[in-house]
């Protein structure tokens, strides 16, 4: 294999890993957002309150 070969096979495997990575953390990001929304969803007015103040002292 020629050296312009392996670098583009170096090139198009780090490009194929981090496309990989930033789609699956995106995913990732949206499946803990669906959840997070759920569980506010069905919590109790007093604990949504409580989650808010806590979240205004940080």
């Amino acid at each position: 294999m020629s050296d312009v070969g392996w670098v583009v096979l170096l090139v198009s495997g780090a490009a194929s890993f981090w496309i990989g990575r930033t789609l699956s953390r995106r995913w990732q990001k949206r499946q803990r957002d669906k959840r997070d929304a759920a569980a506010r969803a069905n919590e109790s007015r007093q604990a949504r309150r409580a989650r808010e103040r806590a979240q205004r002292r940080h």
